[in-house]
């Protein structure tokens, strides 16, 4: 099989992170090793641009924490990519948003928890929320496209029509407002997190009816809550076809939380090149394309639409990776997912999260 072409490269250049959010994408066990240098970074990321990526997002974490940020930004801009930083601006002072800027940062997607101080602040483990208020108006003295990005889950979808308020109120640009996936600290947590019925069909009418409002000022992305779907999405549109990402420790995922099957081996750019990777590897190769697929995907008009659906949530959820995502009601054992939004409570319990200190 012939690889395709990757257009995105998600670099999460730390775990370190000063919040402690229940939803967190770091993985449960992080194995051992150090972080790649920036020297590391920057053949990382000449290797990406040769293989045809436009695009970097460095993330972690909180990418602030590496002191040498900037170095790895200019290298991404002399490798001839588009940068992201995506941040909980914890940090994020009017003097490093200036250094960033000349190391050639072109924009920024700030994370908030909530629109009110205190349910933010209690959804992030630490005082942040105004941190990040101020944040978002540097962001915006600097002339840098502001790009929001909002976890929804049971605790804050109520407040919708509050957020989305807020992002007018502060000029984003963009607003992602993405429904909780239940992969590591989300699965953990998920008792606390997930919404009821109700609240995703109310949010859902929300979210369409300020896509319709803010069209041509403010771009409303909304991710669709999986387990309320009736088909699967695609592994960010396929394994292994349009995005990869690359770790702390150097190790290359088809998807941020491939980690979450077991016996998926993952390549590290200290042992191996990007497109050795790439093109080559076990891992990458393991779900690309439809010959791997059961039924009764493999017969299946969306196999080439939603590729199966997600490899992780099947591992997740059956144990078993080669499996029809279990949201999908032709999955013959889609009755797990039924199972559990069945199990919710209701009122919903005062959360105790689950979270370790990074």
């Amino acid at each position: 099989m012939t690889a395709p072409r990757p257009y995105a490269l998600l670099a999460e250049v730390t775990y370190r992170c000063p919040l402690h959010c229940p939803y967190c994408s770091n993985p449960l066990q992080q194995g051992s090793g150090s972080e790649l240098t920036s020297a590391e970074w920057a053949r990382v990321l000449e290797e990406a641009a040769a293989l045809g990526v436009l695009q970097v997002g460095f993330s972690g974490g909180e990418p602030l924490a590496r002191h040498d940020l900037g170095e790895v930004i200019a290298a991404a801009r002399a490798a001839g990519l588009f940068t992201n930083v995506l941040t909980s601006g914890v940090g994020l002072m009017a003097t490093r948003l200036a250094e960033l800027r000349s190391s050639g940062l072109d924009s920024i997607q700030l994370s908030l928890q909530a629109d009110e101080t205190n349910l933010a602040d209690s959804i992030a483990g630490t005082r942040a929320h105004l941190i990040k208020l101020d944040a978002a108006r540097l962001i915006k003295e600097a002339g840098l496209p502001l790009s929001l990005n909002v976890v929804l889950h049971r605790q804050n979808l109520d407040r919708l029509p509050q957020i989305l308020s807020l992002a007018e109120e502060l000029g984003a640009q963009r607003l992602e407002l993405a429904n909780t996936q239940y992969y590591g600290w989300a699965l953990k947590n998920r008792a606390h997190l997930l919404p009821t019925k109700s609240q995703v069909d109310t949010a859902r009418a929300v979210a369409e009816a300020a896509q319709k409002r803010l069209a041509g000022r403010m771009d409303v992305f909304y991710v669709l809550p999986d387990y309320y779907e009736t088909r699967p999405k695609p592994c960010l549109a396929g394994w292994g076809r349009r995005y990869l990402t690359v770790n702390p420790l150097g190790d290359v995922l088809p998807c941020p939380t491939a980690f979450s099957i077991p016996d998926l081996a993952l390549p590290n750019v200290r042992q191996h090149s990007l497109q050795w990777i790439w093109t080559e590897s076990e891992a990458f190769n393991r779900f690309r394309g439809t010959a791997w697929m059961p039924e009764p995907c493999q017969s299946c008009d969306r196999r080439e639409i939603d590729f199966g659906g997600c490899r992780c949530q099947a591992a997740l959820l059956l144990g078993d990776a080669t499996a029809t995502d279990p949201v999908c009601t032709l999955s013959p054992r889609h009755q797990v997912v039924d199972d559990i939004v069945s199990s919710l409570q209701d009122p919903a319990p005062v959360p105790t999260w689950e979270m370790r200190a990074f």
